[in-house]
């Protein structure tokens, strides 16, 4: 049983909130559950200590706004300068360009993720293949002879692709690819890719007004975050916790 302030959180509450909180392991689970609810109630508390408006803890999460109220009556969160966002916007000047763009060939040797035979036989035909293009073999024709892909009546070609187009155990190889023959099978859900890149084109550098918004967004969240999260260790602190012990320097809270 945990107390806060007096008040009890019990551990069929905790083993109900479990299912909100994926994690490696029971004990992990258990502990962001119960870090969750002492979390709640302490904003619950804080809430009511002000004339705030409560809901029940079965109500509707549009009900909660109490929360939101309170945040933003205790919470000081300042806005992104234009200066921040510039200065951002310079010190990390190349995550800010457009997609590259390739052009792909692939032959697609399918095999389920639940079948570990199949996959297994799906791998040492995508590696003789490769072996056969190595040697010099015809791609269009071997895609049209083993590949699983509709792609297969174009030769494999997948024709002009950019990020956000594939699966992302695909795009993550293959973006990093230069033209040529991948000389590795690329394993996705749906089997093993022979790859071959035609051509690539580089992204381009986007302009400072193209990206502010979208950088002003994500410093606003980023101090919003680190202002709640400095928020609520100040009401743990000011707390009578039983039954649970915070370890603030490495809760995922904090970060």
């Amino acid at each position: 049983m945990i107390y806060v302030n007096e008040t009890a959180i019990p551990e069929q509450a905790i083993l109900a909130e479990m299912q909100y909180h994926p994690a490696p392991s029971q004990e992990v689970a258990m502990k962001k559950a119960a870090e969750a609810l002492v979390i709640g109630e302490l904003l619950k508390q804080r809430a009511q200590a002000l004339g705030l408006k409560v809901t029940s803890a079965k109500a509707q999460a549009a009900e909660n706004d109490y929360i939101e109220r309170l945040i933003e009556k205790e919470v000081h969160i300042p806005a992104a300068t234009e200066i921040e966002c510039e200065q951002y916007f310079r010190a990390n000047r190349e995550r800010f360009t457009t997609s590259p763009l390739l052009e792909v060939r692939h032959i697609l040797c399918a095999a389920t993720p639940e079948d570990d035979k199949v996959r297994m036989e799906a791998l040492t035909l995508a590696e003789a293949i490769i072996q056969q293009l190595q040697a010099g073999g015809d791609f269009t024709g071997l895609a049209n002879q083993y590949s699983a892909c509709p792609s297969k009546s174009t030769g494999g070609s997948l024709g002009q692709i950019s990020r956000g187009q594939t699966v992302p155990e695909f795009e993550r190889i293959v973006f990093a690819l230069e033209p040529g023959l991948y000389d590795s099978p690329v394993e996705t859900r749906y089997g093993f890719h022979i790859v071959w890149v035609e051509r690539k084109i580089a992204g381009q550098l986007l302009e400072y007004a193209q990206v502010k918004e979208k950088i002003r967004d994500y410093l606003n969240e980023k101090v919003r975050h680190k202002a709640i999260a400095q928020y609520i260790q100040t009401l743990i602190g000011g707390a009578t916790i039983e039954g649970y012990q915070f370890e603030l320097d490495h809760s995922p809270l904090m970060q």
